[in-house]
């Protein structure tokens, strides 16, 4: 049986995909979707130094993108 990622794993396998050129990132944006589902989370937080686009922008267009699969993105202070 496969273990469903926690949304530590999601967030850290989003950090990745952001890196690589966004491989695969909705596939990965869907089981963040899914861990903070089975969490009860309202929202993933995201630490701005690890992002790709680190600038106003970058993580407008980060939450923007993520809200429209249905996940509310938060930025860690």
């Amino acid at each position: 049986m496969v273990s469903e990622p926690s949304v530590e794993d999601a967030t850290n396998r989003i950090y990745e995909s952001l890196q690589a050129d966004n491989a695969d990132i909705d596939v990965h944006i869907a089981a963040l979707k899914a861990a903070l589902v089975r969490t009860g989370l309202k929202e993933a937080v995201f630490d701005p130094v690890k992002l790709v686009q680190n600038n106003r922008s970058g993580r407008k267009l980060m939450q923007a993108y993520f809200r429209q699969r249905g996940v509310t993105v938060k930025f860690s202070a």
